[in-house]
């Protein structure tokens, strides 16, 4: 049996250890930042907005303002799906939203609702985060999936302002880190201050417990990212979609998405076997980061590809065998033209997959490798409605043989299509509604956030 003096013991040292990363965060921090610049990893001129130095005029001082912080690009995706719910709900509330990356920022700016607000987000020590938080004021923060700053989070109770964590997730890296002696009491003074916790499977709910955050704080409402494929098509898009289509000309096609390196290498060899039986085949091969474009077109032209690079602008031809899409943020779009989805991020040990919820929501029968990480989670749930929804596998021999079966036989491709779309469709219906309604019932119980729900 605990002592009665042990939660007490324990609220000393999370303290204890969250004055120790206080002070070493104040200290490292010139270096991260001058570290990330130099590598390239900041914007040229927004870089003073990661020490908390806005770029744009707070509307309506004293109103009302919700900050929702995703990472990256992927976090961001999931939560402009309640970025715009919020902002249809809530006309004139002010909404800001932060994240840390360059390809976060080159899609998201373009994206976001007119009145919502986009900055990079504070780095998490004192100076930059009380500079964020007293300028912008937020009433309530939307914190996405793993961002656990104790900085922030601290700042922000501190304060009075009511913390969420939507979509949360740790992985089980991340978790047996913050479980060790030293860890555990930090992450569990951090936990204790959220007011709301929603994680995106069950799994990550007992790992969440088992940091010590109050159980009242859980609450199930489904996984955001199932949303993502629900974001309207616009009429550029639209148009880029009719153009696409017309230069492929009803060739059979593919896509393999989010490739990372070495992924190629089994991506190029399972096509260029494909193209023995399929000679007019046409692969799209998105690789996860722009800047691999430049080692696979040298590995292309090794193999003597005829390919096309996007950013080019050159016209896909009859003789063209690999479309290589170097450009950010077209992911969505693309599932639009293909039939098949190979989604990447799962052909090696060392990666844990990609959200594939959009290439189901785009109709795309869709595969993806044996490493799935955190996404299993899903890959389990569309099963359950239809054990045709996705195909995972083992390695390179059985995405041949899949890929071989799909182009040859037109009604087990359709059949694996409608799996797919069908099953998004149930598992992504009402999930960003229960979000926010869980959102404003502890927002509503909270006095800070009078004025942002009705």
């Amino acid at each position: 049996m605990r002592p009665a003096h042990a939660p007490a013991t324990a609220a000393r040292g999370g303290l204890a250890l969250y004055e120790l990363y206080r002070a070493a965060s104040r200290a490292a921090a010139p270096a991260v930042l001058l570290w990330r610049r130099l590598r390239g990893l900041e914007h040229p001129s927004r870089w003073p907005e990661r020490l908390g130095r806005p770029s744009a005029a707070r509307p309506r001082p004293g109103s009302p303002l919700v900050w929702f912080h995703a990472v990256s690009l992927g976090e961001g995706m999931a939560a402009l799906p309640v970025v715009r719910h919020c902002a249809r709900l809530h006309p004139g509330l002010p909404i800001l939203l932060t994240t840390t990356t360059l390809s976060a920022f080159e899609v998201m700016k373009d994206l976001l609702p007119d009145a919502v607000m986009y900055q990079f987000a504070p780095l998490d020590c004192p100076d930059a985060i009380e500079s964020f938080i007293g300028y912008w004021k937020p009433s309530l923060i939307l914190l996405m999936e793993s961002e656990l700053w104790p900085n922030l989070i601290m700042s922000a109770a501190e304060k009075g302002i009511a913390v969420a964590l939507l979509n949360a997730r740790m992985s089980l890296k991340s978790f047996n880190r913050w479980s060790v002696h030293l860890g555990l009491p930090l992450v569990s003074l951090m936990l204790s201050k959220l007011s709301l916790v929603i994680p995106l499977s069950t799994i990550q709910a007992v790992r969440f417990q088992l940091l010590h955050t109050p159980p009242y704080k859980i609450h199930f409402a489904g996984d955001l990212k199932y949303a993502v494929g629900d974001v309207e098509t616009g009429e550029k898009e639209l148009n880029t979609i009719k153009d696409l289509q017309e230069q492929f000309n009803d060739r059979p096609i593919w896509m393999a998405a989010s490739i990372h390196k070495g992924e190629e290498e089994v991506i190029l060899r399972v096509h260029h076997e494909l193209i023995k039986t399929h000679p007019s085949l046409l692969l799209i091969l998105v690789p996860r980061h722009p800047r691999d474009s430049k080692d696979i077109s040298l590995a292309l032209k090794k193999q003597k590809f005829n390919f096309v690079l996007r950013s080019t602008k050159e016209v896909v031809s009859s003789n063209t065998r690999v479309y290589v899409v170097d450009t950010l943020g077209e992911l969505r779009m693309l599932y639009k033209v293909t039939p098949i989805a190979v989604v990447g991020g799962s052909f090696l040990p060392s990666l844990a997959g990609h959200n594939f919820s959009e290439a189901a929501a785009a109709g795309c029968a869709v595969l993806t490798g044996p490493h799935v990480g955190h996404f299993y989670h899903m890959l389990v749930e569309l099963w359950q409605i239809n054990p045709l929804a996705v195909k995972q596998l083992t390695g390179e021999v059985e995405l041949l043989e899949a890929l071989k079966e799909m182009l040859g036989d037109s009604k087990a491709l359709e059949a694996r299509q409608k799996a797919a779309k069908d099953s998004y469709s149930i598992m992504s219906d009402g999930v960003v509604n229960r979000v926010w309604n869980l959102v404003s019932m502890f927002a509503v119980d909270s006095q800070q956030k009078r004025g942002i729900v009705d």
